[in-house]
């Protein structure tokens, strides 16, 4: 493949800046966060990855000075990219065995016996005790229940705020990362068996709550979400193989089993009429004046990159899947005033979701480069000669990448080939967007705001680079099966 307007030698620096900046939200035991109106100190333990290591206090940026569950299954995973790549010498493993350590003892917190501790209260700036979470609601995390936390304090302790709670897919997700640890050789050395202990719990975890409702990928809206399944199903599925090789046959047999009633689930949230899968299906009926659940979100795409899904239903050759990506796509084009204005070889900058109000509401670093990674992902399938259909759904899809509108069936070898190269380079065309982006500095926030491109929300997000990591880490496999 050919290098347009010098893409690979920038994104070779920015992968190599992307590991150093990524590596200052792990195990950060030299910074200190003050939380006077908790009357917190937070000293972050090894093994904790916070999600920017940055100090802020909603001044005007947020205070992501935690270890999000989710957060940080997807930065360990990016390590682990690097670690299997070589750009982190072999002692990187260390964080790896660090963060599962740390995932165990999270696993034990118990809110009956934090509250035993005394009055926390004391400490509490009183004009702010209403942002705490009740005595009630800490003491109802018991057992299991601490899994869905979302996220805790970086130094191993209860997050005492209000926020969304449960979340559930952070234990999937988690799980899927650490089963991917197992493919290094010293990794499986120094904490095979404590990691084999977290994937038990994350795994029971799964398989006692996923009938559950729960609030979605951004913390905003409680139901069925599409994201939370699929991971859900694919922890499970990947899950059970990993037990069998242990003899753990009655985690086998659990695993399996709900996998099973689990899988035909996220055919629900296909809307015929709208040809999409919509994120999110409400708990219960919704009135007629109710808004309708999100008919086109990010959330949707980045399930199947972080199941890493490449055949079959729910992945990125589903039909119905890229048809939903193209919506996407088209959705933010047309909205956001730096896609209207940007050059050719350039794909649109992503955000989450239609009408979302978090800070810009704009263009995520996240979404773009997990475009970038379905794109990377559907050439690697397509050039592994894995069975990609034309049907009603992606033919509009289709004949966008591949200039005309292929024939309903199976497409033929010479035409797979075609497909395999035209989603590279579409990758390679969000890769282009991410970088006309980034500035000099190299550093990434979370957003970058859709009318002047200019960095908003948390600064040094962890995501974003774990993200750009594992998009270029897709893009180096695709290649070597496209033979160029």
């Amino acid at each position: 493949m050919t290098d347009p307007n010098g893409l690979l030698d920038w994104c070779a620096e920015q992968y190599r800046f992307s590991a150093e900046a990524m590596l200052r939200a792990v195990s950060a035991t030299g910074i200190v966060k003050h939380r006077p109106q908790l009357g917190q100190t937070i000293r972050p333990a090894r093994g904790s990855i916070l999600a920017s290591p940055e100090i802020a206090s909603y001044d005007p940026n947020p205070d992501y000075f935690f270890h999000w569950l989710r957060d940080s299954a997807i930065v360990a995973d990016a390590l682990r990219e690097f670690i299997e790549d070589q750009a982190l010498p072999a002692s990187a493993v260390d964080h790896l065995v660090d963060f599962v350590d740390f995932s165990l003892e999270l696993c034990r917190l118990d809110g009956p016996a934090f509250l035993r501790r005394g009055d926390f209260r004391g400490a509490i700036d009183p004009a702010f005790l209403k942002n705490v979470r009740s005595d009630e609601e800490i003491a109802a995390i018991t057992g299991d229940r601490a899994l869905g936390e979302v996220r805790y304090n970086a130094d191993g302790g209860f997050d005492l705020l209000k926020w969304s709670r449960p979340q559930n897919d952070g234990p999937a997700l988690r799980a899927l990362s650490v089963l991917r640890f197992f493919r290094i050789e010293a990794f499986r050395r120094r904490g095979g068996e404590r990691a084999a202990k977290l994937l038990e719990r994350d795994l029971d975890y799964t398989c006692s709550h996923w009938r559950e409702p729960c609030y979605d990928l951004w913390e905003e809206v409680s139901g069925r979400h599409y994201y939370t399944r699929l991971v859900q199903y694919a922890a499970l599925a990947e899950g059970a193989p990993f037990m069998a090789a242990r003899g753990d046959v009655a985690r086998v047999e659990a695993c399996r089993r709900a996998a099973e009633e689990l899988f035909p689930c996220l055919d629900d949230h296909f809307d015929p009429g709208d040809g999409v899968y919509l994120s999110r299906l409400p708990e219960a009926p919704e009135p007629p004046s109710a808004a309708p659940a999100r008919r086109l979100d990010i959330a949707t795409a980045l399930a199947v990159i972080h199941t890493n899904r490449t055949s079959g239903p729910h992945s990125v050759v589903d039909p119905k899947m890229l048809a939903t990506m193209a919506r996407i796509e088209q959705l933010f084009a047309k909205d956001y005033r730096i896609n209207r204005e940007r050059p050719s070889f350039c794909a649109p900058a992503l955000g989450r979701y239609a009408g979302d109000v978090y800070y810009s509401g704009g263009a995520y670093y996240f979404s773009t480069l997990g475009a970038a990674q379905f794109y990377f992902l559907l050439a690697e399938a397509a050039a592994q000669g894995r069975e990609i259909s034309a049907a009603l759904e992606n033919r509009d899809a289709l004949a966008a990448l591949l200039g005309e509108a292929p024939a309903q069936g199976a497409l033929a070898a010479l035409d797979r080939k075609r497909l395999a190269r035209a989603a590279f380079a579409r990758g390679d065309m969000f890769l282009a967007m991410v970088r006309r982006h980034t500035p000099d500095s190299r550093e990434m926030s979370e957003q970058f705001d859709q009318n002047d491109g200019s960095q908003t929300s948390a600064k040094n997000l962890a995501w974003s680079y774990a993200c750009f990591v594992t998009a270029v880490a897709t893009r180096a496999r695709a290649l070597r099966v496209l033979g160029d």
